[in-house]
């Protein structure tokens, strides 16, 4: 195994079990290191730290483990065994009312650059790094043995998230190969598009805060911006909404939600899908009445020209910023979004913002929601600060791995 000595003192992040090797942090290496491949970490004195995938870029090494042990079969299953056994611990895996779930979260689960989504019989699976990519098969492998009958297909999805990769197999299936794609979360149905669809094709990390929207729903008048699949859409209908609106800039997304409903609801008339970009739509909806004319029934009227006065918005854009140079782009999009649904939203409606930029934290993004609140001059108290699931767990030696923060928010 080749190996990758560090710069004096450059060892000390990793003597407290951070994951990453900083290109910045390497002395010199063996020569001839390809992309992907396993190499031992050492020190300055040549002491033993840690074996990880090499990539070039800012972050050389992903560090699988910090024992000097051979990556193998053996290794794998230990891996996928911990993961399957959290899952079955904190009772997401097994659970006849929800077989969707994340298996391996990266880092969280002391598998770097690999993201395991199970849907059903389904498997998809998901290489971040080059190393994890060229294991593949291996682990695909290992998991049908680990998974036993659980799983009956893995696919693989890694096309989006390793472009610069020109091979012709970053997308299909590695094991079995089925056409069912149709899941549950807590009792409700949808389709999963693992095949043209973001992420591994739903956003699993939204499960709890889709449960906690739907106690929040009955009798509201629901406007889902950036739907997607429509996930916290359906769980509104079924919390008892009197209306939802989703929203998505994509046409197929909006499919999508549609279907999603439909399957769960066929034919109820509550619900309405716009393909249209998020600050257009928002900026077309009426200003809210001033409380003291909004009706007994605590609901304003629609005020014409086909908008409507919401009392409970969900904000869950795509990340604003994929690296440190976007930050502050990204903090002013944050706030001008929210701006905008505080002006529209009606008095005593709840919002539901969040924002899944890794590099955004959760101070960041809360003061970016504090200045849309004081801009549009409303008042606005903290119900809940949500966060992502158990099943997406944060390695604690790697906060970085927390990127899911959100905000439910009463506006008066």
């Amino acid at each position: 195994m080749k190996e990758i000595w560090l710069k004096r003192g450059k060892e000390e992040s990793l003597r407290r079990f951070h994951p990453w090797v900083f290109s910045g942090a390497i002395q010199r290496k063996d020569e001839d290191i390809e992309e992907g491949e396993v190499v031992r970490v050492v020190a300055h004195s040549g002491d033993f730290i840690a074996i990880g995938h090499y990539q070039q870029g800012s972050i050389a090494v992903r560090v699988l483990t910090f024992e000097d042990v051979a990556i193998d079969d053996v290794f794998w299953a230990l891996r996928l065994r911990a993961a399957l056994q959290m899952r079955k611990t904190i009772g997401i895996a097994d659970n006849p009312q929800n077989n969707t779930y994340r298996l391996v979260h990266g880092e969280g689960d002391y598998l770097p650059g690999l993201i395991i989504d199970v849907y059903g019989q389904t498997a998809v699976m998901q290489a971040h790094s080059i190393g994890m990519h060229l294991c593949r098969k291996e682990v695909a492998r290992v998991l049908s043995a680990v998974m036993q009958e659980r799983i009956r297909h893995i696919y693989y999805k890694s096309e989006t998230t390793l472009p610069f990769m020109t091979t012709d197999d970053m997308n299909g299936f590695l094991v079995g190969g089925s056409d069912d794609n149709i899941a549950t979360e807590n009792g409700l149905k949808f389709r999963v598009d693992w095949l043209k669809g973001q992420k591994t094709g739903f956003f699993v990390d939204q499960r709890e805060n889709r449960s906690l929207l739907e106690q929040f729903s009955k009798g509201k008048r629901v406007l889902n911006m950036f739907c997607y699949t429509g996930g916290f859409s359906f769980y509104a209908m079924r919390g008892g909404a009197e209306l939802v609106h989703s929203v998505d800039s994509s046409a197929k997304a909006v499919e999508l939600t549609k279907a999603n409903v439909e399957l769960n609801f066929p034919g109820d008339t509550r619900h309405e899908a716009f393909c249209e970009d998020a600050f257009k739509f928002l900026e077309n909806l009426p200003q809210p009445l001033p409380r003291r004319e909004v009706p007994a029934d605590g609901v304003s009227p629609s005020l014409g020209g086909g908008g409507e006065v919401y009392n409970l918005i969900i904000l869950d854009p795509p990340a604003f910023a994929k690296h440190r140079g976007a930050l502050h782009n990204a903090l002013k999009g944050y706030t001008r979004l929210n701006h905008k649904a505080f002006e529209k939203i009606e008095k005593g409606g709840i919002l539901f913002t969040f924002s899944c930029s890794q590099v955004v934290t959760k101070d960041h993004f809360r003061n970016a929601v504090f200045t849309a609140a004081a801009l549009a001059k409303r008042k606005v108290r903290i119900l809940h600060q949500l966060h992502q699931p158990a099943d997406h767990p944060v390695n604690i030696y790697h906060p970085e791995g927390e990127y899911l923060k959100g905000l439910v928010l009463y506006v008066e």
